[in-house]
């Protein structure tokens, strides 16, 4: 297996706390992204692609697109733990363009929640899903790693 591949998806156990606290953050934070505002703007897509941020000239609906697909796919497989390294590559991306791009130089209530939403999507992609997520159920079994 390549070996970058493998750093992305490899299993780890952090201990059962610790892999119980990762369960948590994943779990709630991955829900809240995920029905608020995920579903929210997949079912109002229509609505929200005529006036949706256009982010590097791509086309406000495609723009949307990709940020549908973090907020909601992704936001999911870090629910279940499922290729969670790589699932919070576009949610901190995402996160990054609101920091700085669409809410640049405004007062810091208005990316508060973003940042807040891109330090623990950071935290999950450097520590992995922990023990309990399908993750650690199917690439464990090849290739157990432990802290």
């Amino acid at each position: 297996m390549n070996t970058t591949l493998h750093y992305l998806i490899r299993p780890m156990s952090h201990g059962r706390f610790a892999d119980f606290g990762l369960l948590l953050l994943r779990f709630g934070p991955g829900c809240i992204m995920a029905k608020v505002h995920g579903w929210g703007k997949m079912t109002h897509f229509s609505e929200y692609s005529a006036d949706f941020y256009n982010f590097l000239g791509l086309g406000s609906s495609f723009s949307l697109g990709l940020v549908v697909f973090a907020e909601l796919i992704c936001a999911l497989l870090i629910v279940l733990g499922f290729f969670t390294r790589l699932a919070t590559i576009p949610l901190i991306i995402a996160m990054l363009v609101i920091i700085f791009d669409v809410n640049a130089g405004e007062e810091i209530y208005k990316y508060e929640t973003p940042l807040l939403f891109m330090m623990i999507f950071v935290v999950l992609m450097i520590t992995g899903a922990g023990k309990y997520s399908l993750d650690y159920k199917l690439f464990s079994k090849a290739n157990r790693i432990t802290a």
